[in-house]
């Protein structure tokens, strides 16, 4: 073993870049320390390039972690420490997490144009919608306020608004603050949007032209996109507990 791929340099140089260490990355680094490098490499460039600050960093790590399509809890765990390391409040950790939870949301955005294609589809006749002035004062304020709209929201608006306006307040409530920077918020919102375990190709679009406005570079959403893209590592915190866990029944029942 060359001294680049010793297992206590390896996982120096981790917990140096990224600000952490735990059993199942020594398992990984003790078992294949050759792969180990690949995938510390892989996760360390944004670290290393700081194109988006640290403490930013760790509160899209927090937002990826939390998300209802992922819900990772050891990765969790790891990214609001360092987010604490880096100067994050308890506060802003809470408006991270009322962010992504409205994530559950994209059911409706999804599921009712589908809804709304096949009941057109098998009662023969198209669905008019008729916003009363209500209603429409409800859609431009929405409008006015988050900067997009879609047609799903016509329909939800109009088959009930009193349940809109309960959407509308839940997503508002953490842009009444400037706890988290509205660019954050965004970077935020792309992040889990384009996750592996999402990929909300609509939302996307939406959230990289909000960024944008609000002075977003190239080069920082294509870092967004770098720290969205190491979720895949999850699979390493789920999976290597349960294996080392079989190994070890194996080992006494020889």
């Amino acid at each position: 073993m060359n001294k680049s791929t010793h297992p206590q340099m390896l996982a120096d140089s981790h917990k140096e870049e990224l600000g952490y260490w735990n059993s199942t990355l020594k398992y990984l680094c003790e078992e294949d320390s050759e792969f180990f490098k690949i995938y510390q490499r892989l996760v360390s460039s944004p670290y290393k390039n700081n194109v988006i600050d640290a403490k930013s960093r760790e509160l899209i790590h927090v937002a990826l972690s939390s998300s209802p399509t992922n819900l990772c809890e050891e990765t969790l765990k790891i990214h609001m420490k360092n987010a604490m390391t880096h100067g994050a409040t308890e506060r802003e950790i809470l408006e991270v997490l009322k962010l992504v939870s409205v994530l559950g949301m994209h059911t409706c955005a999804v599921g009712i144009p589908l809804l709304m294609e096949e009941y057109e589809t098998y009662s023969d006749q198209s669905t008019e919608l008729n916003l009363n002035s209500k209603q429409q004062k409800l859609k431009e304020k929405f409008i006015h306020k988050m900067g997009y709209w879609g047609s799903f929201r016509d329909v939800l608006l109009d088959n009930d608004e009193h349940f809109f306006e309960s959407y509308y307040e839940y997503l508002t409530n953490p842009w009444e603050s400037d706890i988290i920077s509205p660019k954050l918020k965004e970077f935020i919102y792309i992040a889990i949007d384009s996750s592996t375990t999402h990929l909300f190709g609509a939302g996307i679009r939406v959230h990289i032209r909000n960024a944008l406005k609000y002075g977003a570079t190239f080069e920082e959403i294509m870092e967004v996109f770098k720290l969205t893209s190491a979720q895949g590592v999850n699979t390493f915190y789920v999976g290597v507990p349960i294996l080392k866990a079989l190994l070890a029944e194996k080992r006494e029942g020889e």
